[in-house]
């Protein structure tokens, strides 16, 4: 029985990594495609601090609703759709900053994908563990 945990545990981390590495590929790859160039980020920019209280703020709001959801009988299909929502409110806000702020770059497009596919990967979350089990 432990070396079936060992095993799982083993091809969870090999998972982890490949979807790690598609997204490395997929970063270089857009970037390059549409010939986006990263500038640097927020936090070397006037709006450092809006970023830092806008993310702490939203964090702190989606972990409270955390703890409501928890608390009550939610099935998988709420948690998918908390989590999606966070990831769009999230990214979406990170889009807005780096479009603000970082204007010579066009760093926010890659960013409005990187949402895309997260969001197909999130609605499609079901199917892939459905497939591994």
């Amino acid at each position: 029985m432990g070396l079936l945990i060992l095993y799982f545990i083993l091809f969870l981390v090999l998972i982890l990594f490949f979807i790690l590495l598609a997204l490395w590929l997929t970063d270089k790859l857009i970037n390059r495609l549409l010939g986006i160039k990263k500038k640097g980020q927020i936090a070397d920019t006037p709006g450092k601090y809006i970023d830092r209280w806008g993310r702490g703020i939203i964090l702190v709001t989606f972990l409270i609703s955390l703890l409501f959801l928890v608390s009550k009988d939610a099935n998988a299909s709420v948690f998918k759709w908390f989590w999606t929502l966070y990831l769009v409110v999230i990214m979406g806000f990170q889009t807005l900053l780096e479009w603000k702020y970082l204007k010579d770059s066009k760093q926010y497009i890659s960013t409005l994908i990187y949402l895309m596919l997260f969001l197909v990967f999130l609605y499609n979350i079901e199917n892939l563990f459905k497939l591994l089990v």
